[in-house]
């Protein structure tokens, strides 16, 4: 008889990662696809299909598919994602300047409506005129919409309202924050939702790609999703909420070190082709961001994994400053398209483009660097601007050289906002190149790693000198960086755990003697009380010399590549639900949470009910998220400080915890 098993799937920038996994044996088989981000149901069916083989089992055989995936992080690391609405409901405009919400929200549309709620979910009469007036327009000019009420998450009523609006007239997905957040802090709640706005269509797409192809291989089963917690989530919940999946794949990943490696405490460390990701295991679990996720800069009510997330990666944009007298090279925090990467794929349209501007006497500006559409649906690049429309169109499915596409100066930042929006791949060099050239990966095409590391390496210093000796040089001077980039993120992490985030790694002359190992008659060192595991397809090419710089302990486990993919399927169903009891007015006691309010006049009867309430509802939310037999735990907050010898109720909060591992298929 063929054994229960569990397939996990892993969604990077880079590659989609499988692995098919017993609960008795652990991994049986593991295999890799390229991500395609153009339709990503291609890279799920190659690693799927490249799995089964490699196991050598009928479908059949898989009771349960989990799915991690780092495109939402990335896509806020990149400043991507689709064209948000912003319906702020008792608002003002003054209150965008709060929380990084005016930054986050751009040149995206915003609309102010009348009403909201009070603390204890007291309603402002709602005025939905303005809305009706803007729809029809707006509709056409975004892909998704947010919608924030004043202490929606004591009263969701209006959010409601104006989301059934939108809907019936626009018919696009929407996003309400008290579906998002239990949390006060309006400006946030409204931030971390119109991130989740954008982020609804590619996570969609993933979701529905996934189960596209699974239906038609005949696998039906349940489909979960890691959540940024570290947590499993039901699929049909994710795309609801996919914002809750920003840090899925770092989350996995830690899920997946700590089964891969039983460590109880460790430092990890996970590089994929856009980010390194780090964070600290203690007492064997992930420590959680008590005041929310932080992902491109903006800090989110999303509780997830405290994660830190660096735009630097195995695929990052090698970035050459040759302005002062010796050169100096900085990684990231864009992702390109390897060149080796962009030739494998495209061949000798990469390659005599190289070819070309290597034989040219003089170097242009942008030499070595192509564009290329990433391939998204005509409906995702909805809302261009006239000159990024004009631009869009000269660029095609196979790369194209910057220097015949640039023609004048303001194009590029027209080129960049392309590429924000995940339309456009920069095609350049990265380390993944010059491990090519130093013969240290060899999965794409090295003749163009090389023809690129040429063109770089004929680059002049501010004394007159290339920067380079020889094309190896260059290439190890890229992972010399990579290297110190990476001890100098790991530290900052673990720095920010000690409480000492004052030290920047990046500009301690303490640290940098340290790093060095500079002789001298004062000598500075310093290491990591814990082993470093590096996870990634990359790690054992690049952990061995920052676990050495950092005078660290190694640890590479054997299924260090596909460790998120491991992660996703060992997790468990985890759900929170809070329900407050407020006090409005002496004797009166308002019940808000996991329901409609509730007015009592007996304060042991309102905690009653809310204990009831919270409890019911994290149960059922586990459920529906996918849980077997889930079990519930409940802690209470009460906020009652004593007046003039009696204790006065301000706010009680009843909160569940609801967790058990999910629902399986039984053939």
């Amino acid at each position: 008889m063929t054994p229960h098993l569990l397939l996990g799937i892993d969604t990077g920038g880079t590659y989609t990662d499988a692995v098919l996994f017993s609960e008795t044996k652990g991994v049986v088989a593991k295999a890799k696809a390229l991500t395609t981000r153009h339709d990503l149901a291609e890279g799920v069916s190659g690693a799927v299909e490249a799995v089964l083989a490699k196991a050598d089992v009928p479908v059949s055989a898989i009771s349960l598919v989990s799915l991690s995936t780092t495109l939402a992080t990335n896509a806020l690391v990149e400043g991507q994602g689709g064209r948000a609405g912003l319906i702020m409901i008792g608002f003002a405009p003054d209150d965008l300047k709060r929380d990084g919400l005016q930054d986050a929200l751009g040149s995206d549309p915003v609309l102010f409506l009348p009403g909201g709620h009070n603390v204890h979910g007291g309603e402002t009469t709602l005025d939905m005129r303005a809305l009706d007036e803007a729809l029809p327009a707006l509709g056409s000019q975004v892909s998704s919409f947010a919608v924030a009420g004043y202490f929606a998450v004591r009263n969701p009523d209006h959010e409601k309202r104006v989301r059934d609006r939108i809907r019936e007239v626009s018919h696009l997905p929407v996003t309400c924050s008290h579906e998002l957040s239990s949390k006060l802090g309006g400006p946030r709640r409204a931030l971390t939702t119109l991130l989740n706005a954008r982020l609804v269509s590619m996570i969609d797409r993933l979701i529905v790609s996934c189960e596209d192809f699974l239906k038609a291989r005949g696998i039906d089963v349940p489909m979960m999703v890691v959540r940024g917690d570290g947590a499993l989530i039901s699929a049909a919940e994710a795309r609801l909420r996919p914002i809750e999946t920003i840090l899925s794949g770092p989350a996995a990943s830690l899920v997946g070190a700590r089964y891969l490696t039983g460590f109880d405490s460790a430092v990890v460390s996970d590089i994929g082709g856009t980010t390194t990701d780090v964070a600290v295991l203690e007492k064997g679990r992930p420590r959680l961001d008590a005041d929310g996720a932080v992902v491109g800069g903006f800090r989110t009510m999303v509780e997830a994994v405290a994660m830190r997330t660096y735009g630097l990666g195995g695929d990052s944009e090698v970035k050459i400053n040759d302005r002062g007298l010796k050169a100096r090279l900085d990684l990231g925090p864009r992702r390109f398209l390897p060149l080796s990467l962009a030739a494998a794929l495209h061949g000798d349209a990469v390659l005599s483009v190289l070819q070309k501007q290597l034989r040219a006497p003089h170097a242009g500006r942008h030499d070595g660097r192509l564009a290329v559409r990433t391939g998204l649906p005509d409906h995702l690049a909805s809302g261009l601007q006239p000159q990024e429309q004009a631009l869009y169109d000269r660029i095609g499915m196979i790369p194209v050289a910057l220097a015949d596409l640039l023609v004048t100066t303001p194009q590029r930042a027209t080129l960049d906002r392309l590429v924000a929006r995940g339309l456009v791949h920069l095609c350049g060099l990265t380390p993944s190149d010059a491990m090519h050239v130093l013969g240290r990966q060899a999965q794409w095409n090295g003749e163009a790693a090389r023809l690129g590391l040429e063109i770089a390496a004929r680059t002049k210093d501010g004394s007159g000198q290339p920067i380079a000796a020889s094309v190896a040089a260059l290439a190890q001077m890229i992972v010399d960086r990579l290297t110190r980039q990476s001890s100098e993120a790991i530290l900052q992490a673990c720095l920010n755990e000690d409480g000492a985030g004052a030290i920047d790694p990046a500009v301690s002359l303490s640290v940098d003697r340290a790093l060095k190992r500079e002789p001298g008659i004062v000598r500075f060192s310093l290491g990591i009380d814990r082993p470093l595991v590096g996870l990634g397809a990359s790690a054992p090419v690049y952990y061995p010399a920052i676990a050495e710089m950092l005078s660290a302990e190694p640890a590479i486990p054997a299924e260090a590549d596909v460790a998120n993919a491991v992660g996703a399927v060992v997790g468990q169903v985890r759900t929170t639900v809070t329900v407050f009891v407020t006090t409005p007015e002496e004797g009166i006691f308002i019940v808000n949470g996991a329901g409609a309010s509730e007015r009592f006049v007996d304060q042991q009867e309102a905690f009653g009910v809310a204990r009831r309430r919270a409890k019911t509802m994290a149960l059922e939310s586990a459920r529906a998220n996918g849980a077997e037999d889930p079990a519930a735990t409940l802690r209470e907050e009460i906020d009652a400080p004593e007046v003039e010898g009696s204790r006065k109720l301000i706010e009680a909060r009843f909160i569940a915890s609801a967790s058990g591992r999910p629902r399986i298929a039984h053939g």
